[in-house]
Parts: structure tokens; sequence; C-alpha cells
């Protein structure tokens, strides 16, 4: 708990002035201009580790309707200036959020690193593709804590994939920012969330002048507030926050309560949130949506009441541009 209010701290000094609280500047990828260089974020997978639609569920729309179709919770960081690029999480849909950064303007084949947040099936089983009999990459870089470096080395196939220096594992400390250009940086700091095989770590990436958090897993905001952090300083401290939607609410698996689903439900983080201003409830983005999750649906109630509550649903292909210059911009999702 102490690594954890270390870790926190230390993002509030660290952050960058951030003119316009709260007013985030998202956009499809499509609308972005030749002309623009600076550094941006997008948003590669809104789904949980399952993705949407699940194996095993034939009625879901996305069988049959490609739109409602989602990959599994995933960003991505490119830097225009250099052409590199990096993702937070590798997925089972890692072959496609690679074409999608691609297309935004990220240059070679294989990212430039790769930020872990936890060893759970969605967010880091698409290393496999780094392997010989799929890219064949050399020395990428892959950002990992303790236990989740001694997992990859300790584990096959990953342990292979070290061997064979198709990967290099960079070692991560909560609370130590890893600066992976001149403008941007990226720091980890612990999440309370199950941790059969590895911790499990949020990100805050700080730009030249904007910064975003990620935290697709969390238990509960109650069980951060226990270890003396709110996740509304958090926000405070950002522009745009991605934070844990992976459930609406109650009823929503059919015959389970709930209530002993390790995760914020998004109808109880609406209620918590409704006292911020406005302009710091713009800058929630829900992410990490399970397939049963009505939000998916723009047009369902549940997706309504996010939006009259001044917040978002993260949207597959939605930037974020971390440069000063936009930081007036209103959000606009795709």
């Amino acid at each position: 708990m102490n690594v954890l209010c270390q870790a926190i701290g230390f993002l509030g000094a660290i952050g960058f002035a951030l003119g316009a609280i709260g007013c985030s500047s998202a956009r499809s990828v499509d609308s972005r201009s030749a002309n623009e260089r600076s550094p941006f974020l997008i948003v590669l997978g809104i789904a949980q580790d399952g993705g949407v639609p699940q194996a095993g569920s034939f009625d879901e729309p996305g069988r049959h309707d490609a739109s409602k179709r989602k990959m599994v919770s995933c960003l991505g960081l490119v830097d225009l200036q250099t052409g590199k690029h990096w993702l937070f999480d590798a997925t089972p849909d890692f072959p496609a959020q690679l074409t999608l950064l691609h297309d935004a303007g990220a240059k070679g084949k294989a990212p430039d690193g790769i930020f872990l947040t936890h060893a759970h099936i969605g967010h880091y089983t698409g290393l496999m593709y780094l392997g010989h009999e799929a890219m064949g990459t050399q020395g990428v870089k892959v950002y990992a804590a303790p236990r989740m470096r001694s997992f990859l080395e300790s584990n096959g196939p990953w342990d292979q994939l070290v061997r064979y220096h198709n990967m290099k594992i960079e070692s991560l400390t909560p609370g130590e920012p890893v600066r992976i250009s001149e403008e941007l940086r990226v720091t980890p700091f612990p999440v309370p969330h199950r941790q059969e095989y590895s911790e499990v770590l949020g990100f805050r990436i700080d730009g030249p002048g904007r910064s975003v958090l990620f935290i697709p897993d969390i238990d509960s905001w109650d069980d951060l507030d226990a270890t003396g952090v709110r996740i509304e300083d958090l926000i405070a401290g950002v522009d745009v926050a991605y934070l844990d939607g992976t459930f609406f609410g109650e009823g929503e698996i059919p015959g389970r309560s709930m209530k002993g689903i390790p995760h914020p439900m998004i109808s109880s983080s609406l209620e918590r949130f409704k006292h911020l201003p406005p302009s710091e409830r713009a800058k929630v983005r829900f992410i990490h949506l399970n397939h049963t999750n009505p939000v998916l649906d723009p047009a369902s109630d549940a997706a309504r009441q996010v939006s009259r509550a001044g917040m978002n649903v993260a949207q597959e292909g939605e930037v974020i541009s971390l440069d000063t210059a936009e930081g007036s911009a209103r959000a606009n999702a795709r």
C-alpha cells in the first residue's frame, strides 16, 4: 500500500501543465491532417479480454454484423516525428491492432515497446505474435513489473521469446517514469485487482502538454480509497481517463450476482462521479467492456445514461492528441 501511495503521489508531482482541464482532444484517425506532427494515443480496442462477440456466444449481433465486433482493450501511442509506436497491453487482437497503428502513421512492422498491465489472458497473450512462428521480431522491448517479468521468463512459451531474443524485458518500478522519447514518458502505478500470476498496473502517459490515465482493470474504487488514493484525484491530474467499465450493472449476467465480480460497475461509477464538475466528468471514458455490457450499443438506455451523466464510452479508432496546441479542443469521439 505504501508503494501505491508513493507511486500516485509521484504521478501528481510529475504532471505537465494541463491547460483547459477536462477538454480532451479525441478524434477519428481519418480526420487527422497530414500536417499534424504531435504525438497521440489511439484506442485500438475497447472489449474485455474475450472480445466482442465472445467465444461460444453465437447469438451476439457481432457474429453477423462486423460493425458490432470489438477488439480487446488496448491503447497505441504514436510519435509522428520519429514514426515510433508503443502498445499498452498485447492482446489476442495483436495483428489487427498493429494494422490500425500502421494506418495511423506508425512506422516499422514491430512496436518499439509494449507496456503490460498484468497477466490476465487478454492483456499479454498477443506477445505470441513476436515469436519465430509469426513475426520473428528481434529485441522488442516489453515493459513489465517484477512478478510479470518473472512469469514471462519462467513459463513457456513466453520464456522462448526471451531466449530467442524476440523480446527484451525491461523492468518497471511503480512510481518511476520511463522516458521513451524527448516528449513522451510513461509512469506505472499499482492497482488493486486479482493478482494470480502478476502485479496489476495502471499507466499515466505524459506528452508535451497533455496526459492520459489508463486503468482497464481494478477491483473497485473503494479498494483504491483504502490505499489512501482517490480516483477523483487521479482524474484531476490528467486530461483524459480511460477507466474500467467491464460491466454496467446488476442483472447483466443472468443467474449471477454482480456484487461478487471484482470490477466497478459503470452504474456505480456514474453515481460516484456525479458530483464532479462537468469538466472532470467529461474526461472519463469507459473501456474494457464485457460482451454483455449494454453500453456497447450506442442506442441503449445504458449508453444514454453515460452520455447524460457527462461521461463517455471509449470508441475504437478514437485519437487523443498529447500536444498542448490542441489542449482546448473538445472531445469528439467517432
